[in-house]
């Protein structure tokens, strides 16, 4: 259990503490009183002893000082018949002392009468026992105290709290697609009353924005989608044309080309749009293998002209329940930038039985740019797009659990490498 996380259980300890120093400092006080108390009434009883012997010495000089169990009382010069007095006491001027003697602690008043000194000692020695016992109930009271205030404290944060966690209860039920419903008419108009119309208004915000943005990826998906097929038909017919000149027929290739990346780019765009991986999961498995040959065959042009030769390693046959439009985008990436970095060499693609190696002989990737390449926007010094296409890849690793890595090192060459054993386990 995490205390210092828990707000009721602050508030308990708030509580035990304050109770704890509120009984500290009382304690301390009534002690401190207690003792100066008991310190003036000893020294009346020594100044009442102290004048009963001087009474009684006034009517018979030889009248003996007392000598009880608490009281000791001696006389300076003394006769035969009176005790010695001990020299720690003899030291004593006039006046109220603390003496230990032998171990016992005495109270002393000393007085000076005519050419006489009188002593009288107290033994404190129960009064200092009722002192220890006084404190060992000082004690057991603050512990009590600090226990019953700890109760309180969490009994209280309990009631203060108690509202909250019946509106985290309302929060945590609802549900982005259903109609805002008002909170704050469960609760009164407070602290929690104003949190209910806070969550209330951040709920109709959330709600808007949500439609807000179906409606945009409706309109996205028609709008776009429907001229993107529209340009791909017919550049389809005119590419069927035998008699299409080649320099307008390698343009009109690269249009549909084009006009393919878009269609794919605006898939996925859609696709990742929705909320849940579940948004992202096909309802058939697709083919890694057929994905990767189609892969290569499709940018195959990006070589033209080049040394660079591709080998193709297949060792498993691999089923992903995964989009294929996505799958392509994310292979598709990693396959281009081999093809268009490497301009002699080798470019080895294997297919395991839980990831994807592709190795090229290219021109490489600085070291200190590396952790940047997932970035948005972020472009090399050689790049030759618009820096969305290893995001775009990274954002889907991510709604279906893959990892990706690419280590590279400039004029060797790169190796990136997509894991998915988290998507193909389930």
């Amino acid at each position: 259990m995490r205390f210092h996380r828990s707000l009721r259980y602050r508030v308990a300890f708030t509580f035990a503490m304050f109770g704890g120093l509120v009984s500290i400092l009382l304690g301390t006080g009534l002690y401190y009183t207690a003792h100066d108390l008991e310190r003036r009434l000893i020294d009346e009883t020594l100044t009442a002893e102290m004048q009963d012997y001087l009474a009684r010495r006034a009517h018979n000089p030889h009248s003996a000082p007392p000598a009880t169990a608490t009281v000791l009382g001696y006389v300076l010069p003394h006769t035969e018949n009176e005790p010695d007095v001990p020299a720690e006491v003899q030291a004593l001027p006039p006046g109220q002392h603390h003496l230990n003697y032998h171990g016992t602690p005495y109270r002393v008043a000393v007085m000076d009468r005519d050419t006489t000194r009188y002593f009288i000692l107290f033994n404190e020695t129960r009064q200092r026992l009722r002192e220890d016992r006084f404190v060992l109930y000082l004690g057991a009271g603050v512990l009590v105290m600090v226990l019953l205030s700890a109760m309180g404290g969490l009994w209280l944060a309990g009631q203060v709290i108690s509202p909250v966690t019946v509106l985290a209860k309302h929060v945590r039920g609802l549900n982005l697609d259903d109609h805002p419903t008002s909170l704050a008419l469960d609760f009164p108009r407070d602290e929690v009353g104003e949190l209910a119309q806070t969550f209330d208004l951040h709920h109709a915000r959330l709600h808007s924005f949500i439609e807000r943005e179906r409606e945009f990826t409706a309109d996205v998906s028609h709008e776009l989608r429907t001229p993107l097929a529209i340009i791909q038909g017919a550049s389809e017919i005119i590419l069927s044309d035998p008699s299409l000149p080649d320099k307008y027929r390698e343009r009109m290739a690269r249009v549909d080309r084009a006009v393919v990346d878009a269609t794919q780019i605006t898939t996925a765009l859609l696709l990742l749009a929705r909320e849940g991986r579940a948004a992202v999961r096909a309802d058939k498995p697709c083919s890694v293998a057929e994905v990767l040959r189609d892969t290569v065959e499709k940018h195959r042009h990006l070589l033209q002209g080049k040394t660079a030769r591709v080998e193709i390693e297949l060792h498993a046959p691999v089923q992903l329940p995964a989009e294929r439009t996505l799958l392509s985008i994310v292979l598709g990436n990693l396959i281009r930038n081999a093809f268009v970095y490497t301009e002699r060499g080798e470019i080895r693609i294997r297919l395991d039985e839980d990831h994807v190696t592709i190795t090229d002989s290219g021109t490489g990737i600085p070291i200190d740019e590396l952790d940047r390449v997932f970035q948005r926007h972020y472009r090399g010094p050689n790049s030759q797009g618009e820096g969305i296409g290893l995001s775009l890849v990274k954002r889907i690793c991510d709604y279906y659990g893959w990892s990706i890595a690419i280590n590279s090192h400039t004029g060797q060459g790169t190796v990136a490498q997509l894991v998915f054993a988290a998507s193909s386990d389930s």
